[in-house]
């Protein structure tokens, strides 16, 4: 909103947002020709035209771009869902009409039709017309505008409109900046999980035990985090979760091999484990904080111990 980006302005942070395609009617509209591709090998078929515009009352750079993919979801959501939606409750109430059943005024009639017509896309592309003066008389007749539809689809599917005061980056880093917003809304969501990383339950209630607890949540959300960039680097795409889990699943054995004279030989050992925990082993170098063999003259005659 204004406010925010004014806001922005004045706390000095740098930022990348979005504003609706439709506030920028000047900027949709331009032909195909002028976006290019961003980043084949990271954003496939993303397209992008990078300007200037004076997007809420200051000049900022502004860059378009057309997701094909996006454009293809929004097709299908309008299509099979908001609009078909849209078509079905005209239908009833054209349906209800034809039959003379109808009690409410022509105003009232017509209201209910803003109503279900009330998105804008919708908006766009539906036509209507009442006819008749009396409840029992009224007639509804309406129909999908091909060209308006398609005029639609042209002019905002598939497109957004990135703002940012980030001058000196490439198109290619705004993308990628503006999209890493999915990794911080995905954190926050981690923390509403109640087995990893959780929130809650929350055993505390003042004020500065409170902080405490935010504070070692959101430190433990970090480490996390980390650890599964640091895999990615190691070519494991992992969740947090599975991430945790895969590591949970690492234990040790400690064997002991009674001789025929002396102490006993004590073998450190990992139990059994999965091609992606040995790759993991390996990232986050485990075998350097694995317990030190214990005293065998400590363990009786126990010839082995259970995984630790």
């Amino acid at each position: 909103s204004e406010d925010n980006f004014a806001h922005l302005a004045e706390s000095g942070l740098h930022y990348i947002g979005s504003v609706p395609a439709s506030d920028c009617p000047e900027l949709v509209a331009l032909p195909t020709a002028v976006r290019s591709i961003v980043d084949s090998e990271r954003f496939g078929g993303l397209t992008a035209f990078d300007t200037r515009r004076e997007v809420y009352g200051a000049e900022r750079r502004a860059i378009l771009t057309h997701s094909p993919e996006l454009h293809e979801s929004q097709t299908a959501g309008f299509e099979h869902t908001t609009l078909a939606k849209a078509a079905r409750r005209l239908d009833e109430l054209a349906g209800t009409l034809s039959r003379g059943r109808a009690r409410r005024s022509r105003d009232k009639v017509e209201a209910e039709v803003e109503k279900i017509c009330a998105k804008p896309w919708v908006r766009r592309v539906v036509t209507w017309e009442l006819h008749g003066s009396e409840p029992k008389e009224l007639r509804l007749h309406w129909a999908i505008n091909a060209e308006a539809r398609a005029a639609l689809e042209e002019e905002l599917f598939g497109k957004h409109v990135l703002i940012t005061d980030h001058d000196d980056w490439s198109v290619p880093e705004v993308v990628a900046g503006y999209r890493s917003q999915s990794e911080a809304e995905s954190s926050f969501r981690q923390m509403k999980d109640p087995h990893v990383v959780s929130f809650s339950p929350m055993y505390h209630w003042t004020d500065h035990n409170i902080r405490v607890h935010v504070f070692t949540c959101v430190l433990a959300l970090q480490v996390a985090h980390l650890m599964r960039h640091r895999a990615r680097q190691a070519g494991l795409d992992l969740s947090v979760r599975a991430l945790l889990d895969e590591l949970a699943g690492i234990g040790e054995t400690v064997l002991l091999y009674q001789g025929e004279k002396g102490r006993p030989r004590a073998r450190r050992m990992l139990t059994e484990t999965s091609p992606t925990q040995d790759a993991l082993v390996e990232v986050f170098h485990l075998p350097r904080y694995a317990t030190p063999p214990p005293d065998p003259s400590q363990l009786g005659p126990a010839a082995s111990r259970s995984p630790s």
